[in-house]
C-alpha cells in the first residue's frame, strides 16, 4: 500500500493485481472557523490541533496494520511523524514501512509512484 499524505489528507492506494484501489482519509478539524482565524489562546488551539492530528494518525495506523509493505510519501513531515509513531508500537514490527519525500503530485503521478515502488525490479 502507498499513502501520499500531508498534515490534512491522506490518499491511500492499494495495489491489487496491477490495479490501484484508492481511498482518502481527511483530518477532521474540530476547530470552528472563527477559532481558526481569530486570536484564540495559542496553547488551547495548539492542544486541539495536536489532538486532531493524533486522531488522524490513529485512523491511518488502523488501515496500515492490515498490510505487510507500506510506503508513506509526500512533501511534508507528516509521513515521518507517522512513521515514528508506528515504530513506537510493536504492532507494526513485522510491517515493512518506509517514508519518501516527494513534491506535490497529481493522482496519476501518485499511482505511478506506487506502481514503480512495488514493481518486482525494486
Amino acid at each position: 500500500m502507498g499513502i501520499w499524505m500531508d498534515h490534512s489528507i491522506a490518499c491511500l492506494m492499494i495495489l491489487e493485481n496491477d490495479k490501484i484501489v484508492t481511498n482518502t482519509i481527511k483530518l477532521d478539524s474540530l476547530l470552528p472557523a472563527k477559532e481558526q482565524n481569530m486570536g484564540v489562546h495559542e496553547r488551547q488551539r495548539h492542544d486541539k490541533e495536536q489532538g486532531e492530528l493524533s486522531e488522524y494518525y490513529k485512523k491511518l495506523s488502523e488501515v496500515i496494520i492490515a498490510f505487510d509493505d507500506v510506503v508513506l510519501f509526500g512533501p511534508t513531515d507528516a509521513k515521518t511523524e507517522l512513521l515514528n509513531l508506528l515504530k513506537e508500537s510493536h504492532h507494526f514490527d513485522k510491517i515493512k514501512i518506509c517514508a519518501k519525500t516527494v513534491d506535490k503530485m497529481s493522482e496519476s503521478q501518485q499511482q505511478a509512484f506506487v506502481r514503480d515502488f512495488f514493481s518486482p525490479t525494486n
